[in-house]
């Protein structure tokens, strides 16, 4: 299927929602709404269209630093696989590396990598720790994601203070206590 008849197909389906939620599609403010519904769609999904070599391109450095690297407060924003409604937050990234580190503007795009696709928190923090793993061969990566979901806010129970956390720890951030601890306080400190 070509880019265009994805496009083409994205607005014939918000074309049929706004009907089917009782709209007049001849209204003024909707005239375009499927086109640009269609164009958001695409763009809060273009993680599909991304893969993790693309996206790091080659920005590996070799390196003697064998000390934690974390990078903090990085601002997410998905759509849940149930709903189809935005979860939004910040994930926290931490590594040890093992002889290579990666640009860390590549670390965020990792992360938009992978929420830019239909998904859930806990298989997204598990897709995020993997793929930095995999990239640099790293001796332990952690994640930590917070975020709050607009289905349990908008819909569901309505808890509108509701924030749920997932982490993910893999090789020394897992098997020695110290690493994850100091992972966790380096994150809470502002």
């Amino acid at each position: 299927m070509t880019e265009e008849q994805k496009a083409e197909g994205l607005v014939e389906c918000y074309h049929r929602i706004l009907e089917g939620v009782g709209e007049d599609l001849s209204r003024e403010g909707l005239l375009k709404t499927p086109e640009r519904a269609a164009k958001a769609m695409a763009f809060l999904t273009r993680g599909y269209e991304q893969s993790l070599d693309e996206i790091v391109n080659n920005a590996v450095f070799p390196s003697d630093n064998d000390e934690m690297v974390i990078v903090k407060n990085i601002e997410l924003y998905s759509l849940c696989e149930h709903h189809m409604l935005p979860f939004i937050g910040k994930a926290h990234v931490a590594y040890l590396p093992d002889g290579k580190v990666l640009g860390l503007s590549k670390v965020a795009r990792i992360v938009d990598m992978f929420a830019r696709r239909l998904q859930i928190q806990e298989q997204l923090t598990t897709q995020i720790a993997r793929a930095i793993e995999q990239v640099i061969g790293a001796k332990g990566v952690g994640v930590i994601i917070e975020a709050e979901h607009l289905c349990m806010m908008m819909r569901g129970v309505q808890k509108q203070n509701s924030v749920t956390t997932t982490s993910m720890m893999l090789g020394t951030f897992r098997s020695n206590q110290s690493t994850r601890e100091e992972f966790l306080t380096l994150v809470k400190q502002g």
